[in-house]
């Protein structure tokens, strides 16, 4: 067993930034096949992704809840806040790379490797990074020469360092509570918001995350009786639907889910801007969306830092955003060879360079609003 790699406040700030960064960075892939598939099509598959979105977006709010509670300062606008797809995921899983791809079987397949369970055999939760013996995910932002078994042991590694630094800080929990988000500011649908002002409420939150996620305790539903999502897309890969009483080592036993593969948008996999014709039309299509989600990202911060009314505007946003990605998708790209274009979620440089113009301030809600 190694000796916990969080000792303090600070050690706690890092994990959880990197914690935002990692349910971030499984939204655009999940948004883009959800919305390569045609309308009035495969219902019951784009039911499943549309919700496990949705509940990332609520993870990342609990992340940011505890970071906030702990005196922390959440920061979705820095420049490497998104990642640039093709990817490993930002937290150090290198046995796969997460692409922007169509909905398919290796989209299927990859997102049941985002959300794969996966508890560490004999106890062994880290482990180094050179090591082969075994698929490790996750780098320890404090000892980078480290590496995760899974995303559940991650966040398995930040509930334990949380009840050491408790333990030794009393003041730990020290935040302002004015920055929670608080479940009249943030519905879903997937799960209702925690507010953090303590140990207890903070290891509920994070316990929520790692078994709404992975199914980090193994089973195949959480303490909401709702499947986890590692399982729920599992059903996508089998074509059957979970019930009660079946194994997680077993395929699903219960009715079956219709797929047709062939009623999906062929989008590049991986879209660049670079792969627009210049000054075309699509192309500015393709940059104002991502101009569009950039400040989504800000309104996001906006309330993470302060002001959680503003997520009341997120639900009307998202439909701003779907319009956006609707126009891109739905059209075919030039030069492709019969592929349709794609977002690419490649974030505005000009903005990146000047992260106090979106992060925090009135200025980005107001850009937001318009």
């Amino acid at each position: 067993m190694i000796e916990t790699t969080i000792n303090d406040r600070d050690d706690l700030i890092k994990y959880l930034h990197k914690a935002m960064v990692l349910e971030h960075a499984t939204i655009p892939p999940y948004l883009t096949a959800y919305y390569s598939i045609h309308p009035t099509t495969n219902s019951d598959a784009a039911h499943i992704i549309r919700v496990v979105a949705v509940e990332e977006m609520l993870h990342l709010t609990l992340v940011a809840n505890v970071l906030n509670a702990i005196g922390g300062t959440p920061d979705l606008t820095r420049p490497d806040f998104v990642p640039s797809y093709p990817t490993y995921l930002p937290d150090g899983e290198r046995d796969f790379v997460v692409d922007l791809r169509p909905f398919s079987p290796e989209a299927v397949e990859t997102f049941c490797k985002i959300e794969r369970p996966a508890l560490a055999p004999d106890g062994a939760r880290l482990m180094p990074a050179s090591s082969t013996a075994t698929p490790s995910l996750v780098t320890s932002p404090t000892r980078e020469e480290m590496r995760f078994y899974s995303i559940g042991e991650f966040y398995a590694e930040i509930i334990e360092g949380l009840q050491v630094v408790a333990a030794q800080e009393p003041d730990l929990f020290c935040g302002d509570p004015a920055r929670q988000v608080r479940p009249e500011y943030f519905y879903s649908g997937g799960g209702q918001v925690i507010v953090v002002s303590d140990l207890n409420s903070a290891l509920r939150a994070l316990e929520f995350i790692a078994e709404q996620g992975e199914g980090l305790d193994g089973g195949i539903y959480d303490k909401e009786e709702e499947l986890a999502h590692y399982y729920r897309f599992r059903q996508l890969h089998f074509g059957r639907y979970y019930q009660k009483g079946d194994s997680p080592h077993d395929a699903p036993s219960g009715p079956r889910l219709d797929i047709d593969w062939d009623a999906v948008y062929p989008v590049k996999v991986n879209a660049k801007l670079a792969d627009y014709p210049v000054d075309s039309e699509l192309a500015q299509v393709a940059r104002d969306f991502n101009a569009e989600y950039f400040a989504f990202l800000g309104l996001l911060d906006t309330a993470f830092n302060g002001k959680p009314s503003l997520l009341l505007d997120a639900i009307w946003y998202m439909f701003r955003l779907r319009d956006g990605i609707n126009r891109i998708i739905r059209n075919p790209l030039p030069g492709s060879g019969g592929l349709h274009a794609a977002p690419t979620f490649e974030m505005p440089t000009a903005v990146d360079s000047a992260p106090g113009a979106s992060r925090g301030t009135d200025e980005a809600a107001r850009a937001v609003a318009r």
